[in-house]
């Protein structure tokens, strides 16, 4: 997080783009020197505690810290994404708003590739007929059994169904703060460990979750140097 990125610290950058949104900005974290560089360039810190199981617990301490009501909406962008799209965090921070009984808005696009389908890295989700959200899997779902009536042979489909509509979850988040709040007392299921999808917990508890589809892929996180060098080649090239 405290890597540079134009001359400042990369989570800085993603609280740039957070703000440009018009919402208030806090950047949680549990290690004091991201938290004494962001307050030194201005940004308000939550110091949380280091031994959090998950982000959303590490979350449901900031909304204590910050004594936030219960129908307070929390965004949560991570650290790494120097590129988010205030665009999309305002849809669906707006989506949470609209959705009166629903704890947790996130977003989806459109798959379309098939590697993308079978890759366990590309997190799928399913939708109803109201947008909310009825699982999220690494495996390839929607199921097609007559389009993949040859994977018992080992044989992938040459593309897509056409009358299915597959979905890659976006890692963004929306919360109210009531939830965040009962999120640590919820057990994990074993849905949630063997997918090692932390969202199927609020699914198995009953809690909604609603989805945005977003028109295309948001630009990646930066999770490798390649990643932080083009992200830094983007900077120079917008004089950032």
């Amino acid at each position: 997080p405290l890597t540079d990125l134009g001359g400042k610290p990369m989570v800085v950058r993603v609280a740039e783009r957070a703000a440009l949104t018009g919402a208030a900005v806090c950047i949680a974290t549990d290690d004091q020197r991201i938290a004494d560089a962001v307050s030194a360039l201005g940004w308000r810190a939550c110091l949380t505690r280091a031994n959090h199981a998950t982000g959303t617990d590490r979350l449901a301490e900031a909304v204590e810290q910050l004594e936030l009501p219960d129908q307070a909406i929390i965004v949560n962008v991570q650290g790494d994404e120097p590129l988010i799209d205030p665009e999309l965090v305002r849809a669906v921070a707006e989506l949470l708003g609209r959705s009166a009984y629903v704890s947790i808005a996130t977003a989806a696009h459109r798959i379309d590739q098939v590697a993308d389908w079978f890759n366990p890295n590309v997190v799928k989700v399913i939708l109803d007929h109201e947008a909310h959200a009825l699982y999220f899997s690494r495996a390839p779902i929607p199921y097609a059994r007559d389009a993949l009536a040859g994977l018992a042979r080992g044989e992938l489909p040459h593309s897509l169904p056409e009358d299915l509509k597959i979905l890659r979850h976006i890692g963004l988040y929306a919360y109210r703060a009531g939830f965040l709040r009962r999120f640590p007392q919820l057990a994990a299921p074993a849905m949630e460990q063997g997918e090692a999808l932390e969202q199927l917990r609020a699914l198995w508890h009953g809690f909604r979750i609603v989805v945005h589809e977003a028109p295309g892929a948001p630009p990646g996180g930066v999770d490798t140097p390649e990643d932080l060098e083009r992200v830094r080649a983007l900077y120079a090239q917008l004089g950032i």
